[in-house]
């Protein structure tokens, strides 16, 4: 069944404009971004790794957080960066395949952090004294490798479903990198359909996650009222702020690019909400965790 898609040994993503200069424009936009990401993930990761007092949970998970944020922007931008700057459009099918598999690796082993982190922050406050024996050190590691292995399951699954259906609409993914949604779009008939299956899962992880954090956060939430002092209280939330923030980001961008009504689908619109999921959270997670942070100010 592979004959019309094997065809294929390269597609072509979404030009981001027609003139030289707002072609170099976009590039040293996209640049700008990919640097403050770079910059701000790298400072993070060294600050975690070199600070004896950073070496906590929450910082353990947090310095995984910015690992898959480097490669998740790093997966994307360069590539669209490179064809702006040489005005090509081309992505070898490998390199495609790549992406697709890379961006759904780093980003659901983003979610099942996060939802790990969620758990972090309950034990934190709801079972203080219990912190220690429920996240040591061995405990963590488990966790956090529970998180990239799912991820990595998660994406061989999603890849190797997406590139055996059959392409003959054409090679144009209408995007700034492969993503599967529209790589679908260029499939024979709607031969997706058949894959019920792979939906059905996606559909259990995200929404499992999904209630397994807003669960921990209403005992999160119980347990800060109970605290008779407001200061206690204040201090208590503070430490689920940035969590709290990178979570609505990135779901709320994530769900609007894959459930939004086909009605409202423009190129323009989609393009803006990939941006939005695959490039804003990378370069502002460090500074959402950072800003109220003074154990990070200080070890920076």
């Amino acid at each position: 069944q592979m004959s019309n898609s094997s065809s294929i040994t390269e597609f072509l993503l979404l030009a981001f404009a027609d003139t030289r200069e707002l072609q170099l424009l976009h590039f040293w936009l996209f640049l700008g971004m990919y640097l403050v990401a770079l910059l701000a993930n790298g400072l993070i990761i060294t600050a975690i790794a070199c600070d004896h007092r950073l070496h906590t949970p929450m910082y353990f998970f947090l310095l995984n957080l910015s690992l898959l944020d480097l490669g998740s922007i790093s997966t994307t931008v360069p590539k669209a960066m490179a064809n702006s700057l040489w005005d090509t459009r081309a992505i070898s099918y490998p390199g495609c395949a790549a992406q697709v598999f890379l961006i759904l690796f780093l980003l659901s082993a983003e979610y099942f952090l996060l939802t790990v982190m969620a758990y972090d922050r309950y034990v934190a406050i709801c079972k203080p004294l219990r912190y220690g024996t429920l996240l040591g050190s061995r405990a963590c590691a488990h966790m956090a490798a529970a998180a990239w292995g799912s991820g990595f399951l998660y994406a061989v699954l999603h890849t190797a479903n997406t590139f055996s259906v059959p392409l003959c609409r054409g090679n144009a993914v209408d995007q700034f990198f492969c993503e599967i949604p529209q790589i679908l779009k260029l499939a024979c008939s709607d031969a997706y359909l058949r894959d019920v299956g792979v939906l059905v899962v996606s559909v259990s992880f995200v929404f499992g996650c999904f209630v397994f954090i807003v669960l921990s956060y209403g005992q999160i939430f119980r347990a800060v009222l109970r605290i008779p002092s407001e200061q206690g209280q204040h201090k208590a939330f503070s430490t689920c702020l940035p969590h709290l923030t990178v979570v609505s980001l990135f779901v709320s961008t994530g769900m609007f690019a894959y459930l939004k009504p086909p009605s409202i689908s423009s190129p323009t619109l989609d393009l803006l909400v990939a941006v939005l999921y695959s490039v804003v959270p990378p370069a502002l997670n460090p500074l959402i965790y950072s800003m109220r942070n003074h154990e990070i100010k200080d070890a920076l």
